[in-house]
């Protein structure tokens, strides 16, 4: 009579549901990876665009988008379906577009880099090391810091107003036009464009060019009041 007893592994007791393991190792390597992303994404959006803009419109968006392509990217690696993949849920979800507005391009290219951090973090593997994993993440995050507070590329807003002086849209009088219209508006202005003219109307087209962050900050027991038309 055979008394030999075998030792049964977690697996062979039940650990499985429908031939699908109910738990294994590659849990702690997704939350880890997932911690990794999300701090990652959180410096970006947080402390780089919303610090930049002040902007809440697409701060659901980023962190949404980014969490999708992330899981999606490290379920569908365990398939070893490779770059091809990769490449593939880059280019879908970069092209996305809304149908209720269009956004501009400087939150698509935030876009953009959030679902690049999402494909980079989820798709790593072995031959990438976690050095090289942080100096990518590290890049992103300090090239679009530095590029934020460069006067070069500082966000320049427009505005377009009907304004009725038409008379201090002379060359020698755009000083005094100028600071009547920063002295209405409020706005420090950058620069200024005139557009359509209407003597019948004593009316100007002009488009006020300001940067936000030169702008003065409001009182801290005011309510948010942005420009409903404001256009890069």
């Amino acid at each position: 009579m055979n008394t030999d007893i075998t030792l049964l592994t977690e697996s062979e007791m039940g650990m499985e549901l429908f031939e699908v393991p109910i738990f294994d190792d590659d849990v702690f390597k997704l939350l880890f990876r997932y911690l990794v992303n999300f701090v990652v994404v959180m410096i970006i959006v947080r402390f780089i665009y919303y610090k930049n803009t002040n902007s809440k419109d697409y701060l659901f968006t980023f962190f949404m988008i980014n969490t999708l392509v992330f899981f999606i990217c490290f379920t569908l690696k365990k398939f070893d379906l490779g770059l091809g993949m990769a490449l593939g849920l880059f280019a879908i979800f970069g092209i996305l577009r809304y149908r209720t507005s269009t956004i501009p391009i400087k939150e698509m290219t935030y876009l953009f880099m959030v679902i690049g951090v999402g494909v980079i973090n989820s798709l790593a593997n072995k031959k990438m090391s976690y050095a090289e994993l942080a100096i990518t993440n590290l890049c992103i995050i300090g090239l679009s810091a530095a590029l934020e507070n460069i006067s070069l590329f500082k966000r320049e807003v427009r505005e377009t107003i009907l304004y009725e002086k038409v008379d201090l849209i002379r060359p020698e009088k755009h000083a005094d036009l100028v600071a009547d219209l920063q002295e209405r508006t409020g706005l420090k202005l950058s620069r200024l464009e005139l557009g359509e003219i209407n003597f019948l109307r004593d009316t100007v087209s002009i488009d006020l060019f300001y940067y936000p962050h030169e702008q003065a900050p409001p009182r801290e027991d005011c309510i948010e009041v942005t420009m409903r038309t404001q256009r890069e």
